[in-house]
C-alpha cells in the first residue's frame, strides 16, 4: 500500500500538466494525493463508487432517478478494474490519487490504492464531475475562486432528498462557486452544455433555503470567501453517493477521497451536447 505522506512537489505536477498519462504514472506510484481539479485541463475527471455486485443493479437504478448528482459515465464489469470507455490503460485498483473504504456505511480506512481491498465481485462505477465543466467556465472567461486560490471546492449536505430505491437514500451534496449575478447566469448557460457532468445549478442565493447552516463551514472541501455582491451558486455534487451510502450500509463500498478523482483520457467536449 502506498505512503500517504510522501507527495509530489506542486513544481512536479506543473509541469506535468497537459500530460494526462504522465499525471496518471505519478498517482499510480502514490508520488501525487492530492486532489485534481487544476491537473490536465480540459480532460473528464470522475467520481468513483465501487460497490459489491449484489448491490451494483440497485445502485444503478438509484443513478438512474437521481441523474444530476449521479450520472455514471463508466461501468465496469464485476471484478474488472479496467474502464476501457475512459482510457485503455486505466486501472481503478490504483489511478485515483487516494479512496475512502467503507465497511457497513462507516468509513475505516483512506489508502492510496486497492490491492489489498479488491475482490472479483466489486463493480465500478464512474460518475460525470464537475471538474470538467470548471474548464468550460474558465474558457468561458469565468474566474473561480476555489482553484484561484489553490483550494479544493466547498461542498454540502443539503434537505435536498435524493429520490430514493429500497436500499439507497440521502440527502443531496452539492458544491458551491461564488459569482456576481451577471457571471452566475453566464455559469447557468454555460454548464447547461454538460448534463452528464451535474449540468445547471439546483439553486442560486440563500444557502439556508437548502439547509446549509454556515456556509463557512463546508462538510467536505475547503470555504471560500462569497464577497459582497456576490451570490453563492450551487451545482449537484458527485460526493452525494458517499452520503447515501452512509445510510445503506453495504458491507464495502469504495469511493474516491473528495476532491481527487479518476483522471481519464476524454476530452471535456466529449460530453458536450451542443
Amino acid at each position: 500500500m502506498n505512503d500517504m505522506s510522501t507527495p509530489a512537489s506542486a513544481g512536479d505536477i506543473n509541469a506535468l500538466v497537459g500530460d494526462v498519462i504522465a499525471v496518471r504514472q505519478l498517482i499510480r506510484a502514490g508520488t501525487y494525493t492530492g486532489e485534481t481539479s487544476a491537473l490536465v485541463p480540459g480532460i473528464v475527471q470522475g467520481n468513483v463508487a465501487i460497490l459489491p455486485e449484489d448491490w451494483a443493479d440497485e445502485f444503478l437504478l438509484f443513478c438512474h432517478r437521481n441523474p444530476k448528482p449521479c450520472t455514471p459515465i463508466a461501468v465496469s464489469e464485476p471484478g474488472n478494474p479496467k474502464l476501457p470507455e475512459l482510457g485503455d490503460d486505466i486501472d481503478v485498483r490504483t489511478d485515483v490519487p487516494a479512496y475512502r473504504i467503507f465497511q457497513n456505511g462507516e468509513p475505516v480506512a483512506e489508502v492510496t490504492d486497492l490491492h489489498e481491498w479488491w475482490r472479483d465481485d466489486l463493480v465500478t462505477f464512474v460518475l460525470g464531475c464537475s471538474f470538467s465543466f470548471e474548464q468550460a467556465l474558465i474558457e468561458a472567461g469565468l474566474r473561480i475562486r476555489h482553484r484561484d486560490i489553490g483550494a479544493t471546492v466547498p461542498m454540502y449536505r443539503t434537505n435536498i432528498s435524493t429520490s430514493a430505491t429500497h436500499r439507497f437514500s440521502g440527502p443531496t451534496v452539492v458544491s458551491m462557486r461564488p459569482f456576481t449575478p451577471a457571471d452566475a447566469i453566464r455559469a447557468i448557460q454555460v454548464t447547461s452544455r454538460f448534463p452528464s457532468v451535474h449540468g445547471a445549478p439546483i439553486h442560486l442565493g440563500d444557502p439556508t433555503a437548502i439547509g446549509i447552516v454556515d456556509i463557512a463551514r463546508p462538510d467536505y472541501g475547503d470555504a471560500v470567501e462569497v464577497r459582497p455582491g456576490e451570490i453563492p451558486v450551487f451545482w449537484a455534487c458527485g460526493v452525494t453517493p458517499q452520503a447515501v451510502i452512509e445510510n445503506a450500509r453495504p458491507s464495502l463500498c469504495i469511493t474516491h477521497r473528495p476532491g481527487s478523482m479518476l483522471i481519464s483520457n476524454l476530452p471535456n467536449s466529449a460530453l458536450a451536447t451542443f
